[in-house]
């Protein structure tokens, strides 16, 4: 059989084949998904979802000048193949390659750059304005998922969008539910009749009839409700001003083209909802959509991982150590905004059900949740991704860290994350957390500094966060016994001369490694907040530089904190001190590996060997 993917390198190819060859490109497309993504990792359970809807929104809209705009982006596989980058999915997540979201500077398909969630209906919203003011006739398409809708800024943008009436598609991919019964025959017809033009211009013609009757509106309107509300849960969307068409079966082509053909005639704010597995096509990923939401390289037949590392992670260190917390004190419960695997919970979630909190994609809300429960007496423990943190600054300030309540911050993946690239890097926590009064940053160097600085935070009475990066540690011998450390303190680590590097978390293993070559003596720093200001006036005054390092922004970060800290006890320094400030650069940088992400920074052991020697010559 001749294959239809290698004859579609765009989709104005892919809307000159006849309806009846899509299915096979739809079977072509999911075995190619899964045997790319077996090569290089990467998403794959959403990306399998989606095969039947991203060929059947270019096949009925003129992509690229109508606007697809997708949410999260992690779901962008199939649309990336179908829009040029098919031979470049050898690339994807690596060096110089093609990202795992969504790029404006990758592709004009790409109408908007994403990697957090939540964001597609305000953007698409945007651009649907924009052709409106415009007179351009662009449709603008939003794809979100169930789980993206569980957050504040995708009803704030159906709220904004349902008083308006530009032309804006919002899509709603459900996938947390099996397709049950009534997503059959009935409701193909629904969908057709609702999306039709027919259906619009009776609607329409007995509003304006009905107006001048207002009790009858009244009536027709809820009887209009009444009949949707018995066979489809649109309600809600329509109450936001919005035509709810649906329940369908995404993985229906016939029954996708001919709603979307419907609704590319239709005018104002419409919201169609589809049905879809994730993991379609591939049983291992059907079986088990969490494991294979994100994955390395594995065996296509088969679905089991390659080269899987047994050393253990910063993210299963936190998920041991919650466990044996919680057995011993029974105010701690454990809220995460939907990253229970990512953040290592499936353990304290099976043990202890009653005291894990998985609040949906709402970081604010998580937030805020905490502080609701420490006002009480709880202990929460917030696991969170450093970059996911971001988007609840406010709460953390206004809710959390003015209060004084007790809250622990477990923040994963900071610092640079690899192949997923600027949008999940962990670079600004500490400039943004150490600006905040009342808390507590840790850093921790290893397994065991981790754990115990997770228990320091957890007793300490106010906010507290212990960030630690992703993946693995130096391998250190983990101390099981829930042991904290004293507040404020660092330690040095090595004994040198002349130069002193002053390592946080993640970086003392390299400063470490370049004290071999430079003889400088090493202090891990363990607190950005406070900072021990007494270990910084000891090495000031033994040492003629004074060299910091750390896996986050220069500006604002813990080397920042060092500074401040020099200046203000310059009386109490005998000798004029040499600083050098090394950490992320000011810019957002790209995918790669994170070894050489770190060498390219200067932060691997002869990047720093190498700023040194510059600084004392």
């Amino acid at each position: 059989m001749t294959s239809l993917l290698d004859t579609i390198d765009y989709p104005q190819q892919l809307r000159q084949l006849d309806r009846r060859q899509l299915a096979q490109l739809a079977q072509e497309l999911r075995l190619f998904l899964i045997e790319s993504v077996a090569r290089t990792g990467g998403h794959l359970a959403s990306n399998l979802g989606v095969v039947e809807l991203t060929i059947a929104l270019h096949y009925v809209f003129n992509t690229p000048d109508d606007k697809l705009v997708w949410d999260v982006g992690h779901q962008t596989y199939p649309h990336k193949i179908l829009t040029g980058r098919r031979d470049k999915m050898q690339s994807l997540r690596k060096p110089q390659g093609i990202a795992g979201f969504p790029r404006r500077d990758e592709s004009v398909y790409d109408t908007f750059g994403t990697g957090h969630s939540s964001t597609s209906i305000s953007a698409a919203l945007g651009m649907a304005v924009t052709a409106q003011k415009t007179g351009s006739g662009r449709r603008s398409v939003a794809i979100i998922g169930d789980g993206a809708m569980t957050a504040g800024m995708a009803f704030e943008a159906l709220n904004n969008a349902g008083s308006m009436d530009a032309n804006l598609l919002v899509i709603l991919n459900d996938n947390d539910m099996s397709i049950s019964n009534n997503v059959g025959a009935l409701n193909k017809y629904l969908a057709k009749l609702l999306s039709s033009r027919f259906y619009g211009t009776v609607r329409k013609s007995g509003k304006k009839v009905l107006s001048a009757v207002p009790p009858m509106m009244e009536f027709a309107k809820r009887a209009e409700e009444h009949v949707k509300g018995m066979v489809m849960p649109g309600t809600l969307f329509e109450e936001f001003g919005f035509n709810y068409i649906g329940p369908i079966d995404g993985h229906d082509l016939n029954a996708l083209i001919d709603t979307l053909h419907n609704i590319k005639e239709l005018n104002g704010p419409q919201f169609l909802h589809i049905v879809t597995q994730k993991g379609k096509g591939f049983e291992p990923a059907e079986d088990n959509p969490n494991k294979f939401h994100g994955v390395g390289k594995f065996d296509p037949a088969n679905g089991n991982a390659i080269n899987a590392s047994t050393v253990k992670t910063y993210t299963e260190v936190f998920g041991e150590w919650l466990v044996d917390m919680a057995a011993a004190d029974q105010r701690l419960v454990g809220i995460t905004p939907a990253m229970c695997d990512g953040s290592g919970l499936n353990a304290f979630a099976g043990a202890y059900p009653d005291r894990y909190f998985d609040v949906g994609i709402a970081e604010q809300h998580a937030l805020t949740f905490a502080a609701g429960m420490a006002c009480d007496g709880l202990k929460p423990v917030v696991a969170i991704y450093s970059t996911f943190l971001q988007r609840a600054y406010d709460q953390l300030i206004h809710d959390i860290a003015l209060q004084n309540l007790p809250v622990l911050l477990a923040i994963d993946r900071a610092g640079l994350v690899g192949a997923d690239g600027p949008t999940h890097a962990g670079s600004f926590d500490l400039a943004y957390l150490r600006c905040i009064p009342n808390i507590v940053i840790m850093t921790p160097s290893n397994e065991d500094e981790c754990r115990k600085m997770l228990t320091t935070g957890f007793q300490y009475q106010g906010v507290s966060a212990v960030r630690y990066p992703r993946g693995s540690g130096t391998g250190a011998p983990i101390e099981r016994a829930l042991t904290p450390i004293e507040i404020g303190k660092g330690r040095v680590a090595r004994n040198g001369e002349k130069v002193a590097i002053l390592a946080f978390g993640s970086m003392l293993a390299p400063a470490l490694q370049a004290a071999e070559t430079t003889g400088a003596t090493v202090a891990d720093m363990r607190f950005v907040k406070p900072i021990d200001t007494e270990l910084i006036k000891q090495l000031a005054n033994t040492h003629a530089y004074i060299v910091t390092v750390e896996e986050n922004c220069i500006m604002g970060g813990a080397g920042s904190a060092v500074m401040e800290a020099l200046q203000t006890m310059q009386k109490d320094i005998s000798q004029p001190v040499r600083t050098l400030c090394l950490g992320l650069p000011d810019q957002f940088i790209e995918h790669g590996v994170h070894e050489t992400m770190l060498s390219e920074c200067g932060l691997d052991s002869q990047g720093i060997a190498d700023a040194i020697a510059k600084l004392i010559t």
